[in-house]
């Protein structure tokens, strides 16, 4: 009797094991299923950004390694290098888009404001990190129209001065989706880095003083005077859309200057002066942060021509850029107008706490290392 009783028990445990696992599996595909459909994008006929979704957080090495499996001489090439397929983690990642070698992934989806924790840092200084990289202050448009008082300084006395020959060919064109992002020290009585806009003394003084030096250097630059902030409040947009209200303009500039062949989107940094400003030979320059959209395909050649700027600039100028980051995913626009050109760049120039002299300090260095690259590239990139 004990012995069947025993026996009684043994079947009943391994059938209670049996449901549990059985209920484990229909919850993981229930969910699975779930988590498919609600990513789906519905009525969408382009769906290469869903596709991107869920495969961003899978790594290069993994396709690498399956492509191996179908071409032997690149097992044989590479297979020192090549690490072993997991399904496991395979699995992980494809439905929960966590990636057990990146703890980023994890934050970067589950906590609030995480999310630039998910950009990748192309290349960088020492001191380039995750916690540092450039923010968008994006407060109401009503206080970025504000009437703001300036300071006088030389610097904006002498800004109209030093004129130089208007080159009629013009290869380069340089424009500012948010113009009026302005600097503490030139704005009277301003400290709260949110509030550091103005109308006029702002990031299209900086676009100014690179068309001029770009010109000694005997390279055309076209620079766009259009107060996009002000578009946006015509058409009843808001501030995070500001990349619409330009995208249009630099269509028509491409459109009808079949010669421009670089596009510079002139930006200033949130960030506070410990982050945006070095000093070289004693003197005060303000740093530079090469921005790349990464919510668009055919990013490469973008990514290239940042790196390439990025190397020449740390040669001359050591420390001077701070890096060249991939930014997108959710609270970003992604694009940033890239997708129009190879060559179109975002460029952060400083913060809210740098001057205008510092500011042009750094507009001397970088159109020096730019028209070397420039005339460089010239023989094979002529039209």
């Amino acid at each position: 009797m004990a012995k069947l009783n025993n026996n009684y028990h043994k079947i009943k445990f391994s059938i209670y094991v049996k449901t549990l696992l059985i209920w484990m599996i229909l919850c993981f595909v229930l969910f699975s299923i779930i988590g498919a459909i609600v990513s789906v994008p519905m009525g969408k006929k382009n769906t290469h950004t869903f596709l991107f979704n869920i495969t961003e957080n899978i790594s290069s090495e993994f396709y690498l390694t399956l492509l191996s499996t179908e071409l032997r001489p690149l097992q044989i090439q590479y297979h020192e290098a090549l690490p072993s397929i997991s399904f496991s983690d395979f699995l992980l990642q494809f439905i929960t888009q966590l990636n057990r070698a990146d703890v980023r992934t994890l934050f970067g989806n589950e906590l609030p404001g995480f999310s630039p924790y998910q950009h990748r840092i192309v290349i960088g200084q020492t001191d380039t990190n995750y916690s540092n990289l450039p923010v968008e202050s994006s407060p109401p448009l009503e206080i970025i129209l504000e009437d703001r008082m300036v300071i006088d300084s030389p610097s904006l006395d002498d800004k109209n001065e030093d004129e130089v020959e208007d080159l009629s060919d013009k290869t380069v064109f340089i424009y500012n989706t948010h113009n009026r992002e302005s600097f503490l020290p030139h704005l009277d009585d301003v400290t709260d880095p949110n509030a550091a806009f103005h109308s006029e003394v702002n990031v299209s003084l900086i676009s100014e003083q690179m068309k001029k030096a770009l010109a000694k250097k005997g390279i055309g630059t076209m620079v766009d005077q259009t107060d996009f902030t002000q578009v946006l409040d015509d058409q009843g947009l808001e501030y995070w859309q500001s990349y619409d209200a330009s995208k249009p303009v630099v269509e028509e500039v491409l459109s009808q200057n079949q010669h421009i062949n670089y596009i510079f989107d002139i930006h200033r940094d949130s960030r506070r002066k410990e982050d945006t400003t070095i000093t070289i030979d004693d003197l005060d320059y303000a740093r530079l942060f090469f921005v790349i959209g990464a919510d668009f395909e055919q990013n490469e050649k973008n990514i290239e021509l940042a790196t390439a700027l990025h190397e020449k600039l740390d040669k001359l100028y050591p420390g001077i850029s701070r890096g060249v980051v991939e930014m997108g995913g959710s609270g970003k626009n992604g694009v940033y107008n890239q997708d129009v050109s190879e060559n179109a760049l975002l460029i952060e120039f400083g913060g809210v706490d740098n001057t205008l002299d510092e500011l042009y300090r750094t507009v001397d260095a970088f159109t020096e290392v730019f028209a070397d690259f420039y005339w460089d590239a010239e023989p094979t990139i002529s039209k």
